[in-house]
């Protein structure tokens, strides 16, 4: 039995959907919270309940006993823990939201793997955020990560540590993946590929930070949610047995390439507006994907304007557009 945690949200959705269509049995457990809209976690959820092998439990991760209640975990043999408080801009208005999803909720992941005795390897999101402010680049796991930008990153780079703790103690089997901005079908309406789109389909004005310049490595969901479950399904053998691996496509664009990349789609033309660039919003994101590569044959195919395509025509089909 894999559980997964954050199985309502974006990439737990597609990593729980890929799971059970290979005949593999998937507890999926998600508070719901309102950080977006709770309506689209729901639908993402009646997707995956007509699919053989899964079951859902509504609790907050953080609570005491909420993930033995969900899973016992003598039945637990894999898990994929995904859920946590995204967003770098919401963590200077909401730290304490950051300090329970994140930090507490982790830490309860731990300790229910450490009692786990049938449990194989316990894959985790971190994300590339850990890197802090860089323009430099491609980013490799051996870098230093101790600059973060926001809170949000100071959260992920402390469940690192937190689980090379567990493994040194305790010898529990651990990957850490540090995703790069995916995106994609039934993605985070948070964030700019989806608020463009929808903004652009209603003629409404683009605010772009920093001009546009800020470059990401987006990561198309389909490129990254396989390599989610190969990490899965080879535990490390590092000594400690716990490792960090980034997953990104490795190809920086702009936000400029990504509006580009929505025009085209939607065939229309963008409004646009130029902001500063928030203080917690770094200039770069760029993964060396060579662990991935070693370690699960990662090789990221989708480019950036074939994914915006595909998540226009996804959004259209959605909404009725």
């Amino acid at each position: 039995m894999i559980l997964v945690t954050g199985a309502a949200g974006f990439i737990g959705y597609h990593v729980s959907r890929r799971l059970l269509e290979a005949g593999r049995a998937v507890v999926g457990v998600d508070s719901l919270n309102s950080y977006y809209d709770p309506a689209l976690k729901r639908a993402r959820l009646d997707a995956l309940a007509g699919l053989a092998g899964f079951r859902f439990h509504e609790i907050d991760i953080a609570s005491e006993g909420a993930l033995e209640n969900a899973l016992p975990r003598n039945e637990a043999r894999g898990i994929v823990h995904l859920a946590a408080q995204a967003g770098v801009r919401h963590s200077l208005t909401a730290p304490f939201d950051y300090e329970r999803s994140n930090l507490a909720g982790h830490l309860r992941v731990l300790e229910y793997a450490r009692h786990a005795p049938r449990l194989q390897h316990l894959v985790y999101a971190s994300s590339s955020s850990v890197y802090g402010d860089r323009s430099d680049g491609p980013f490799r796991e051996t870098d230093r990560c101790d600059a973060p930008a926001s809170l949000y990153a100071a959260t992920k780079r402390s469940c690192e540590l937190m689980s090379e703790t567990y493994a040194r103690l305790f010898g529990i089997k651990q990957t850490g993946l540090r995703f790069f901005t995916a995106y994609g079908p039934f993605g985070r309406p948070d964030m700019a590929y989806w608020s463009f789109t929808e903004k652009v389909l209603k003629g409404e004005t683009l605010t772009l930070y920093g001009e546009g310049k800020l470059a990401r490595d987006f990561t198309y969901i389909d490129d990254m949610a396989p390599a989610i479950i190969a990490a899965l399904d080879h535990p490390p053998a590092d000594d400690p047995p716990h490792v960090v691996v980034n997953l990104g496509n490795s190809n920086p664009s702009t936000v400029n390439d990504l509006v580009a990349a929505v025009e085209k789609a939607t065939g229309m033309v963008a409004k646009k507006e130029f902001a500063p660039r928030n203080a917690v919003e770094v200039s770069a994101t760029f993964a060396d994907v060579t662990r991935a590569k070693a370690r699960y044959g990662f090789e990221p195919r989708v480019s950036l304007e074939e994914g915006v395509a595909r998540f226009v025509r996804w959004y259209k089909g959605f909404y009725g557009v």
